[in-house]
């Protein structure tokens, strides 16, 4: 069955599913995005998804044609016409058709809603078990004052030039530094590190996106009555750590086994990762919006 898209109200077939070259989020990147994830049916913390999706509209002042209730049931009525159980949710909010100017008044009608509903694999099923080779790149996190990195916009060119870079370095995933020299997230991901059974894992002020799957891990720190501090640190607190992982929605958790060449603890994925994933795994089968 050819996959289904929603534009704007209707379902297309994936080859007939088309914008115009005169939409903003083409032209400038002007839009908002989220990733969401399904399992068995349940679409994972879809509220967070949407209460995130729609502050970072608020702030680009991009008004958005759907209630949060509407939105959430095209949603799961385009995971219905796919017939998907499991599944990855791209959810896109353009400002819609402009003309070739900046000015976001010439917009011709309201912001555009698009809803992709397919599979998605981030890393090779194996790095979940050997665990991540990861390095340190040159492009540094978007400060705060310029493009905050807590706006999830189409624009992600920073983070696309960091991920060549690792790519380039024949790694899958890298680290961004803030233009302090502290370890803000990878370019997908949000970063934790684990040391004398302490949970640390950098504060959104930073510079980073506040991650859904981040806030879950954490919450499950605090479930387990294991410390946990969101502070500032280095690249040589990752080094001398015992186990570093890393959170997603598409990533899920994954462990780090070096960084920079530096081996982390064993070298091996450890007992603390392990448990975290068993207990988001727990999480996936409950926290959510069935459908």
């Amino acid at each position: 069955m050819p996959l289904k898209i929603y534009i704007e109200g209707k379902l297309y077939d994936k080859k007939n599913a088309k914008i115009s070259v005169l939409d903003r989020g083409l032209l400038y990147g002007d839009g908002v995005f989220e990733g969401i994830r399904v399992y068995k049916r349940l679409v994972f913390r879809l509220k967070e998804h949407l209460d995130r999706l729609y502050e970072s509209a608020h702030t680009l002042m991009l008004d958005m044609p759907l209630t949060k209730d509407q939105m959430a049931k095209a949603i799961c009525d385009t995971l219905k016409a796919n017939k998907l159980n499991d599944a990855y949710i791209r959810l896109i909010v353009t400002r819609g058709i402009g003309d070739l100017g900046l000015d976001p008044r010439k917009c011709m009608e309201r912001a555009r809603v698009i809803i992709i509903t397919d599979k998605i694999a981030l890393y090779p099923a194996k790095l979940y078990k050997e665990g991540l080779c990861i390095l340190t790149v040159p492009t540094q996190q978007s400060v705060s004052e310029s493009l905050n990195p807590q706006i999830k916009s189409l624009n992600y060119l920073n983070n696309i030039l960091a991920k060549i870079e690792a790519i380039n370095a024949g790694c899958e995933e890298a680290i961004m530094l803030n233009s302090a020299g502290y370890v803000t997230e990878c370019t997908g991901d949000n970063i934790f590190i684990l040391k004398n059974n302490i949970l640390y894992t950098p504060p959104t002020h930073v510079g980073l996106l506040e991650g859904i799957t981040r806030d879950a891990v954490m919450q499950i720190a605090r479930a387990r009555n294991i410390e946990l501090k969101d502070e500032i640190f280095t690249r040589h607190d990752i080094y001398n750590a015992d186990e570093c992982f890393l959170t997603g929605t598409a990533a899920e958790i994954i462990p780090v086994r070096s960084v920079d060449g530096r081996v982390i603890g064993s070298g091996k994925p450890g007992k603390a990762t392990a448990m975290f994933t068993k207990e988001f795994r727990k999480l996936t089968k409950s926290d959510g919006m069935r459908y």
